[in-house]
C-alpha cells in the first residue's frame, strides 16, 4: 500500500472480528514503533502485548472510552521509560503502529486514559513499574465493517503561507 493513501484512508477503528492477529504481524507493529524516531534516539518505549481474553475485558472496564478494547484480539500498551517529551516519542511510535496496522487490514483506536486512578489499575494489572508513563492501550483486529469516508477540513481553513492568516494557496 503506497503510505500517503494509507495516511489518507487510515480511519479510526472500534469494531474488530474475532480473529486473532497473526504473530508475524504483531511483530511487524512492533517492529513499527520500536522505529519510530524519538527524541535524541533515546528510544523510551516499551510495548505490552496483552491476548488474554480476561485481561482485556478488565482493560475495557478500566478505560470509559475504550470500552471496545474487550472485542479485540489483542492490544499492545504504550509505555515510556524516562522520555524527554513522553507524549510526542509515544505518539510517533503509535502513528507508525497504527499506519503499518491499516495497510494489514487491522483497525485500531487509541484509548485514553485521562485520570491518573485508570492509569495505575491499567499500570497494576499490566505489572509496569511505577515510574514509567502509561501513555495508552492500543486495541488492534480485523476491522469489522468497511468504514465510511471521512470528512476533513478544507486546506485552504488550515494551511496559511509564511504567515498565520495568509492562506495558502497552490
Amino acid at each position: 500500500m503506497d503510505v500517503f493513501e494509507c495516511v489518507r484512508g487510515r480511519m479510526t477503528i472500534r469494531e474488530f472480528e474475532p480473529d486473532p492477529v497473526p504473530e508475524p504481524t504483531v511483530r511487524k507493529l512492533l517492529q513499527a514503533g520500536r522505529w519510530a524516531p524519538s527524541s535524541r534516539n533515546r528510544q523510551p518505549w516499551r510495548f505490552v502485548v496483552v491476548r488474554d481474553k480476561d485481561t482485556l475485558r478488565r482493560l475495557a472496564g478500566i478505560a470509559p472510552s475504550g470500552r471496545f478494547i474487550a472485542d479485540a484480539p489483542m492490544a499492545i500498551a504504550i509505555v515510556m521509560e524516562d522520555a524527554d517529551s513522553p507524549d510526542l516519542d509515544a505518539g510517533r511510535a503509535l502513528q507508525q503502529m497504527e499506519l503499518v496496522a491499516w495497510s494489514e487490514g487491522l483497525g485500531t483506536c487509541f484509548v485514553g486514559l485521562p485520570t491518573e486512578e485508570q492509569k495505575r489499575r491499567v499500570k497494576d494489572l499490566l505489572g509496569i513499574p511505577e515510574p514509567m508513563d502509561l501513555i495508552t492501550v492500543l486495541p488492534f483486529g480485523y476491522r469489522a465493517r468497511t468504514p465510511r469516508g471521512k470528512r476533513r477540513r478544507p486546506l485552504s481553513e488550515i494551511a496559511h503561507d509564511g504567515r498565520f492568516g495568509v492562506p495558502y494557496e497552490s
